[in-house]
């Protein structure tokens, strides 16, 4: 099977999430001055957090996709399986926002953030297991240090919410600044071919 329409698809996938979250961003109704705007800091700061988050899947989904040339029915629903986790960035998003970084929320956030990267990881598996292979993606994931350590990051981050949120918030923002630049190992794999 060709991919553009899986392509297509998680785009637009992506695209309603991000607009689902900025909705959830009200206009304070009682004046014009910053300190009205003030009490909306940690919903900004989470929409804020997920939309990188969201981004930098989208780009490295991309990036993927860019060296597949075929997609099978497992790399459908390994995609499909991807989509899922993501689609509930927006709920936790909010929830997380609405009760200032919380331990319960917050955790649960970091835990649909783990999923979703472990949708990731399944999703890179099922590619490779395209018949004829896809050397290019081999070479350029090898050991894929970066993606391990994202979940063990994210796992870790789980576990200290309940020590203190803002250290899993500092996790979750590292993770995200580890992969904010698309995958340079993609890049170079298709550079060197």
């Amino acid at each position: 099977m060709q991919k553009g329409r899986l392509e297509a698809f998680s785009d637009g996938v992506v695209a309603i999430l991000i607009t689902i979250m900025v909705l959830d961003l009200k206009v304070p109704r009682g004046g014009s001055s910053l300190t009205e705007v003030t009490p909306l800091w940690p919903v900004f700061l989470s929409y804020v957090l997920s939309y990188l988050h969201l981004g930098i899947y989208w780009n490295n989904h991309h990036h993927l996709f860019q060296v597949t040339r075929r997609v099978t029915g497992g790399v459908l629903w390994a995609n499909l399986h991807l989509l899922f986790w993501l689609s509930l960035i927006p709920f936790v998003t909010s929830w997380m926002g609405d009760n200032q970084f919380a331990p319960t929320p917050t955790a649960v956030y970091g835990f649909v953030l783990l999923m979703s990267g472990f949708a990731y990881w399944i999703l890179q598996g099922a590619i490779l297991c395209v018949p004829g292979g896809n050397q290019i993606l081999a070479e350029a994931i090898g050991r894929d240090l970066k993606g391990k350590l994202s979940l063990l990051f994210y796992s870790a981050a789980i576990v200290l919410c309940f020590v203190h949120p803002w250290i899993a918030c500092g996790l979750y923002g590292l993770v995200a600044l580890m992969w904010l630049i698309p995958d340079p190992r993609i890049e170079r794999a298709l550079s060197d071919k």
